[in-house]
């Protein structure tokens, strides 16, 4: 940093200044400073920099995991923000494993980030209070369980994307529907069922059936299940995409024609489902922009130099009608 001053004609602390950014050079000044920093090939000693700060420019990012399209679209959002605003991404995959969320959380609030977004809520609920004394600002998204009364929370509005699911089906006539989850997805089948009961019919426990996991071959079992036990089902509604995949794939072996005889209706949009055959009505939800907006509510809360305060934040969902469903 001496010599970038030097070739540059300035002080140390113009030189950090040009290069944290947290307080304003003339246009003039930092031009000649970064010309010095391309000459010398200067870069940072992040270690020493956190020592002197007491920061590391870096956010923690939990999810479940990164073969889904959904999360991986949030923990590339995240990283294109935290690039935006200088900070680096410090990666934690739970693979849906309460007790490795349990030592990711553990060992994170030992360990120097300046802040912690949580995606996902499956198995990590019972873990929150282990955050409680944690000395840096926590936020959660994609949360569908009830909400904590201490953290600030930015999600979907998955009840409304549930009805959304719902509602189309119904304004096509279905009446016999049944429901494929691979999580306790309570939100989005409360709205699914919400949109039935409006017109006085019920979406009963029986027709809610559980994937043995979040894979298309889970989708293929729990849809295989539901159409072997009521084989009069007309339509079904599938809370992951990733799910609907093997419902259709059910489907075509089971002789049934998508949408003749029956309408598949999805939940996330991911790029997968616009090429299937036939290509998948889905509801949308905005993943981009609720990870900026859980991560610069993060930075917001840095910037202030204070905890982030408990509220809740919902995105609404759209219905993307393509091919997979039609009249019942």
């Amino acid at each position: 940093m001496q010599d970038v001053a030097e070739r540059a004609g300035v002080t140390k602390q113009t030189v950090s200044n040009v290069v944290t950014g947290r307080v304003r050079v003339r246009p003039e000044t930092e031009a000649r400073v970064r010309a010095a920093i391309a000459e010398l090939g200067y870069t940072p000693n992040l270690v020493a920099r956190s020592l002197a700060t007491g920061t590391t420019m870096t956010v923690g990012l939990f999810v479940p995991t990164v073969a889904s399209s959904f999360y991986s679209a949030v923990v590339e959002e995240a990283e294109n923000v935290l690039e935006e605003h200088g900070y680096h991404l410090l990666l934690c995959t739970t693979r849906l494993d309460g007790e490795r969320a349990r030592r990711h959380i553990t060992g994170l609030t030992s360990r120097s980030v300046d802040a912690l977004l949580i995606a996902g809520d499956n198995g990590l609920t019972e873990h929150l209070p282990l955050l409680a004394d944690a000395r840096f600002p926590v936020a959660l998204c994609a949360w569908e369980s009830e909400m904590p009364d201490t953290l600030p929370v930015v999600t979907i509005d998955y009840e409304q994307a549930g009805y959304l699911a719902g509602r189309h089906l119904r304004e096509l006539g279905h009446e016999r529907v049944a429901v494929l989850s691979s999580a306790p997805h309570a939100l989005r089948v409360r709205g699914f069922r919400r949109a039935f009961a409006r017109d006085g019919l019920d979406v009963p426990a029986a027709a809610v059936f559980t994937a043995p996991e979040p894979t298309a071959m889970g989708g293929f079992t729990a849809a295989t299940a539901a159409l072997t036990a009521d084989p009069g089902v007309t339509a079904v509604f599938c809370t992951h995409d990733i799910l609907a995949l093997g419902a259709l794939e059910a489907a075509r072996l089971g002789g049934r024609s998508v949408p003749g005889d029956l309408s598949v209706v999805g939940h996330d949009d991911i790029d997968e489902v616009r090429v299937t055959h036939p290509a998948l009505t889905t509801v949308a939800v905005p993943s981009r922009e609720m990870t900026r907006q859980a991560i610069e509510l993060l930075l917001r809360s840095l910037d202030e130099g204070r905890p982030p305060v408990n509220s809740l934040q919902l995105l609404r969902s759209t219905l993307i009608v393509r091919a997979s469903s039609g009249p019942a």
